[in-house]
């Protein structure tokens, strides 16, 4: 299956807090299959890691190990997001922020079901016609 994950996975396999069976399925079929994500992600998750440090719930040592694992993963970033007309067309029909309508036309480009713990994201997802992992 092809899946394109989101930030909402990916730190739901960092954080204990966030951690569930869902998001251990999900790490499952990246580990399995492999994933996509639009060059978006990276910057999404750095984002969250350095949030997260600077509020004390992680640690750089932490976030480098982190960050380390997911290198060791078979997910390939897209070479480029989007368009911008796709992206906002999509995130105007499913009222959605462009980053969040990034991945579901990643997604829709790549014939791929999308992963994300985001549940408007998920609804669009479902409208859209999109396979969620």
């Amino acid at each position: 299956m092809i899946l394109v994950i989101d930030a909402s996975v990916t730190m739901a396999w960092c954080f204990e807090d966030e951690h569930s069976a869902e998001a251990d399925r999900l790490l499952g079929i990246v580990v399995a299959d492999g994933a996509i994500t639009p060059p978006l992600w990276e910057a999404e998750v750095t984002n969250v890691l350095v949030a997260a440090e600077r509020r004390g719930r992680t640690t750089p040592a932490d976030s480098a190990r982190f960050l380390a694992l997911l290198d060791a993963l078979p997910i390939e970033v897209a070479d480029h997001d989007p368009s911008k007309d796709q992206v906002l067309g999509a995130a105007r029909e499913h009222g959605l922020s462009a980053y969040d309508a990034t991945y579901l036309v990643t997604a829709m480009l790549h014939g791929a079901a999308l992963a994300t713990f985001d549940e408007r994201l998920a609804a669009a997802a479902r409208s859209a016609g999109v396979r969620l992992a």
